[in-house]
């Protein structure tokens, strides 16, 4: 059963034109800026505020700061990374995939799907940073010519992440500004002053000629075919963070198709999350309608089913391989000192998404709603698990020790969290949240489909 049908009504409701559909969207931008915004971009900023204070403190004492010690020399940092840039592969997903299997659902949420994508990478993007220890030195990561003939190590997934993460983050950011190009052309005409050339700058020339639109649908497509491949290399990449090494709990070839789809999975409930407080607000509903929502439930599930069999392969891959290091893993997660966010994440990522087995749950808002922060919640300590789990109990007892967050770890969390927020709160505020040009197509497609003049 498909989705939705080629030219699906409900994709749009209401009798909208492409006229409508253009001053709806774009007046959005232009209204006077609302108070529940100014509230929630208040609390954004302070959120990043304490980022700041988290960041220069690190800099200044060092990660000392930060729960870490030996055996585990990897903390909330890299956990904060591998979460964050999963949560941005649903816009990818959305924008490239969908596009090239010409789904039109995804008109409607491509747009701030791929904002989310681009936030959350430069979300990630902060924690190996700081967990060099000496960020300024990061450059080193890159290859380039220096007297004393220091290169990378090329065979180090570390080095692998540096690239996977600035091809990801490049494609992305270009793929989403193109698509921008043509709204801003919309919003320049529809302003005044200062912000029409604003606007116009930002809008490349475009006129809505015959030979642009060639040009755009031909290179979207063409960046579509090159996102769509990062979709699976960048988690796969990152996987191989923990694969590469020889650690139980890590060394495991199941690992770049599990995080693809779990990463796929957050994302994709990361949408929702943002979707659904903006279509009510906002007055999207009628662009923004349940059977998107209930879309985007379906893909959750399915990906939620994946990651499921994954947890389900690991546990049976550590009881097949008998006694041994694998098998204490395995046991150790489920009933040693962490195993409340092992079970948290059972329920978050296993037991709870299987209510989107039913259609009136796929179409509440308030249950999706909620099942989406919980998804996020599981997929957060689904990362803290891989990473912690497998190397407080290193091979030695004498080895053995335990992690044990602080003040600054949090602070560094939410700081992230807010981070992120902070900067889709400019986006919603200053640029289209939906695409113009595409919705506008849809509602002249729509309307024929009516057949409306």
């Amino acid at each position: 059963m498909t989705i939705f049908s080629l030219h699906d009504d409900s994709l749009l409701e209401g009798k909208h034109t492409p006229s409508s559909v253009a001053a709806k969207i774009s007046g959005l931008v232009f209204r006077t800026t609302p108070l529940g915004w100014l509230l929630g971009f208040s609390i954004a900023g302070a959120l990043v505020t304490m980022l700041m204070i988290a960041i220069v403190y690190l800099l200044a004492v060092g990660v000392g700061i930060w729960g870490i010690n030996i055996p585990v020399a990897w903390g909330f940092a890299i956990t904060n990374f591998v979460w964050w840039i999963g949560i941005g592969h649903a816009g990818t997903f959305i924008s490239a995939f969908l596009l090239l299997l010409r789904h039109h659902w995804r008109t409607s949420i491509n747009r701030f799907a791929e904002a989310m994508t681009l936030f959350a990478v430069a979300c990630a993007g902060l924690f190996p940073l700081l967990h060099l220890g000496r960020p300024w030195f990061f450059y080193w990561l890159i290859p380039y010519p220096n007297v004393m003939d220091l290169w990378p190590q090329f065979r180090s997934p570390l080095v692998w992440d540096f690239f996977a993460v600035l091809t990801y983050f490049t494609i992305s950011l270009v793929f989403w500004y193109l698509g921008l190009v043509p709204d801003l052309a919309a919003l320049r005409d529809r302003s005044k002053g200062k912000s029409r050339k604003v606007f116009g700058v930002m809008a490349l020339g475009w006129r809505g000629a015959a030979r642009h639109w060639a040009h755009y649908e031909k290179a979207y497509l063409l960046l579509a075919g090159l996102a769509a491949p990062l979709v699976i290399s960048v988690h796969s990449i990152v996987s191989l963070d923990f694969s590469f090494a020889i650690v139980p709990g890590w060394h495991s070839t199941i690992f770049p198709p599990y995080f693809v789809a779990g990463a796929i999975f957050s994302g994709f409930a990361m949408v929702l999350t943002l979707a659904i407080p903006l279509r009510r607000y906002f007055g999207l509903k009628d662009m923004i309608t349940l059977r998107h929502l209930e879309a985007c439930a379906k893909l959750t599930l399915a990906t939620g089913l994946i990651v499921a069999y994954s947890y389900a392969s690991e546990a049976f891959q550590a009881w097949y391989a008998g006694p041994g290091f694998d098998r204490y893993i395995t046991v150790n997660r489920a009933l040693g000192a962490y195993a409340a966010p092992y079970w948290l994440t059972i329920a978050c990522n296993v037991l709870i998404p299987q209510a989107l087995w039913w259609k009136k749950v796929r179409r509440n808002t308030t249950a999706l709603f909620v099942i989406s922060l919980l998804i996020n919640v599981g997929m957060w300590t689904e990362r803290f698990i891989i990473v912690i789990t497998s190397l407080h109990r290193d091979f030695m007892p004498s080895s053995w020790g335990m992690f044990y967050p602080t003040f600054w770890d949090w602070a560094t969390l939410l700081g992230s969290i807010g981070f992120f927020l902070f900067l889709f709160y400019l986006f919603i505020r200053g640029l289209p949240v939906i695409a113009i040009s595409e919705m506008q197509k849809l509602a002249a497609e729509t309307s024929d489909s009516r057949g409306e003049r």
